[in-house]
């Protein structure tokens, strides 16, 4: 299937999810084999070309299709960060999908050694220490484009200082395959 037509069944599942809790639509059954493949997803929905929710999986735990339907009622509606999505604000928001590589270990004993094997645009970093841990997607390069500040504002996502280092943390990166529904974000 050629990758605009994977975008666009996964940004309609997304779509549909939301406007399924909403009880203005339901959730199409898709016959497509890859969408009951195991893999990970973020949905990200942006209002005004502002955040209004992300929420997505690390790690491959259940198909393509439900993680994707179940992140996007996660992001629309339970993301902490926000109140849940509105009715009036389902029409406006763009929706972005993100379907996420497997993780592989990046090996660093210090930061210099992290921030210099990071790929700026290219890598999703999950950083693991002592019971904390956070995610940015490759897209955060666009706001965050120096690897050391990257790092810096992923152990503050985490709740750790800023300029903690630790030879314990943990680092892994993936890559995304990202799709969004060609909705301005105004």
């Amino acid at each position: 299937m050629p990758d605009g037509d994977r975008g666009r069944v996964l940004v309609a599942i997304a779509r549909e999810a939301i406007a399924e809790r909403l009880g203005v639509g339901l959730v199409r059954a898709r016959e497509e084999p890859w969408l009951a493949a195991p893999a990970a997803s973020f949905v990200t929905l942006t209002l005004d070309e502002m955040l209004r929710g992300c929420i997505g999986s690390v790690d491959a735990r259940r198909p393509l299709g439900e993680d994707v339907a179940g992140n996007a009622r996660a992001a629309a509606f339970h993301d902490p960060r926000f109140e849940p999505l509105t009715l009036s604000e389902f029409g406006e928001v763009a929706i972005e999908v993100s379907v996420l590589s497997p993780r592989t270990p990046l090996a660093a004993a210090s930061e210099a050694e992290a921030a210099g094997r990071l790929r700026p645009g290219v890598d999703g970093v999950y950083l693991e220490y002592a019971g904390h841990a956070a995610t940015f997607l490759p897209q955060v390069w666009e706001s965050l484009p120096d690897p050391v500040e990257f790092l810096a504002a992923l152990r503050h996502k985490a709740r750790l200082p800023s300029r903690f280092w630790d030879p314990a943390i943990r680092l892994t990166r993936y890559t995304v395959e990202k799709y969004g529904d060609g909705r301005p974000a105004h």
